[in-house]
């Protein structure tokens, strides 16, 4: 009887270990994409400093990680959680949770928290963020975004470039080189919004539906857009 007394106990010890883990996990999750929607917030506040309008209204997905980790003693690092959507033919999908990590070696000291934003811009980088994991590099992949109201038309984002990267600190938007680092599926996130695993590429392609703690997102998402294809529209009249 004491052995069965002490196995239910450890049970129920256990059972709300676990529950208690996830409504953590829900709930950090749930802060993370308020926090996306404070920095998509800021890009909009500021169209002269911010994301240019065509690049905003021409993007296939918007990645945002709030607060990524940047720092060292010697060589660098960069760790962060952030949260995705993708255009489908409905709309933005449901958001996917990413794990942004990885290095460069450089004599660096200190540490910054800064917003990261990531721009897919055409099919090829649709398809890299759809593998669930993959490495961000240079050779045309990946590069700084273009910052102000309008991209320069010298530039080769449109035409060339997968992904196009941006970093905020202290309240100004900077075009940000990210090479080496590795975006792959949050499984913790996903869990705990999703209550199960989900693929990248189901969530992503519109298949999975919008939990309603991600609505506030999706709006902020779809509401930036609505205003840079305004602007843009603006600008082509005058």
């Amino acid at each position: 009887m004491k052995k069965l007394v002490s196995f239910v106990l450890m049970s129920m010890i256990g059972l709300v270990g676990t529950l208690s883990w996830a409504g953590s996990a829900r709930e950090d999750t749930v802060d993370r994409m308020e926090r996306s929607v404070n920095v998509l917030h800021a890009i909009m506040s500021t169209p002269d400093k911010g994301i240019p309008e065509e690049v905003l209204t021409g993007t296939k997905c918007i990645l945002i990680v709030p607060d990524l980790v940047k720092g060292g003693f010697v060589f660098g690092g960069k760790h962060g959680r952030g949260v995705a959507t993708c255009r489908t033919a409905e709309g933005w999908s449901a958001p996917a949770f990413v794990s942004v990590g990885g290095g460069s070696w450089g004599l660096q000291i200190g540490i910054e928290d800064v917003d990261l934003v990531m721009l897919v811009m055409n099919d090829r980088g649709l398809q890299h963020l759809l593998s669930s994991k993959f490495e961000l590099t240079g050779e045309g992949s990946v590069a700084a975004g273009p910052v102000g109201r309008h991209a320069s038309a010298g530039t080769d984002w449109k035409m060339n470039t997968e992904l196009l990267t941006y970093s905020r600190s202290k309240g100004v938007f900077a075009g940000l080189t990210l090479e080496g680092a590795v975006v792959e599926q949050d499984n913790d996130s996903t869990r705990a919004i999703y209550g199960k695993h989900m693929s990248f590429r189901n969530i992503l392609s519109g298949k999975a539906t919008t939990p309603r703690s991600a609505e506030a997102f999706l709006k902020a998402v779809s509401d930036a857009g609505q205003q840079a294809h305004i602007a843009e529209l603006n600008e082509d009249k005058k």
